[in-house]
């Protein structure tokens, strides 16, 4: 897991997600010391990457309960961002770390914007859940962050009480997507050049058909 940042020195994740910090907007009448001064103000954001690691053929889904918590509810594993680290590589970092399965990214399923969480040491954070297939199946938990790492139904994670509300919620949507195909709920990534010489970006959406890729004119 990644340690968390201290409050002085805020996770930024800008290559996670470049428009979280936005900059000023343009206004004739400010001078550079009031635009300079409005930005050193701008919030940074906390990026938090949980995963539903779920395996097809088996209709299982990875979950943990945590050693520090007060309830033992079942949890997607996850984790903080680091700075310049990918919401991919958090995603398959994070999963390895607490529980040893190795696993590839598929897709971003859900965000969940939210403010003056007591956990995100007082700014505004982003919880990304993320959709990995397993490439491993053999736990080996971190026994100081997890109590339990198990598969589970996706079934019966989408109906048990002892789970998160996002989890819950989350493992609906799986079952979604595993009735009516994945293309009905993934946000698959793209890279592509940024304005800036020789800088990338990652966008993420539904699939696009092939026919859209390239600008759509008027008949």
């Amino acid at each position: 897991m990644a340690a968390h940042p201290h409050p002085a020195e805020p996770l930024h994740c800008p290559r996670c997600f470049p428009g979280l910090l936005l900059p000023p907007r343009r206004n004739p009448f400010l001078n550079a010391d009031s635009v300079a001064g409005r930005r050193t103000q701008q919030t940074p954001r906390v990026c938090y990457t949980p995963s539903a690691v779920f395996d097809v053929s088996t209709r299982k889904v990875l979950v943990v309960q945590d050693r520090n918590k007060l309830k033992n509810m079942w949890k997607f594993p996850g984790g903080l961002s680091e700075p310049g680290e990918d919401i991919a590589d958090t995603a398959v970092r994070e999963v390895f770390e607490e529980t040893g399965i190795k696993s590839e990214f598929r897709s971003l399923l859900s965000i969940r914007q939210q403010h003056r969480s007591p956990g995100a040491f007082g700014m505004s954070d982003m919880y990304l859940v993320c959709r990995l297939q397993p490439c491993s199946f053999t736990i080996n938990f971190c026994q100081q962050e997890c109590l339990k790492c198990e598969w589970i139904d996706l079934e019966n994670l989408a109906q048990t009480k002892h789970t998160t509300p996002i989890t819950s919620r989350v493992a609906r949507l799986l079952l979604y997507g595993l009735r009516e195909g994945f293309d009905k709920i993934d946000l698959s990534m793209e890279e592509l050049p940024a304005v800036y010489t020789g800088l990338f970006y990652k966008l993420y959406h539904r699939e696009l058909p092939e026919r859209y890729r390239a600008a759509v004119g008027t008949d």
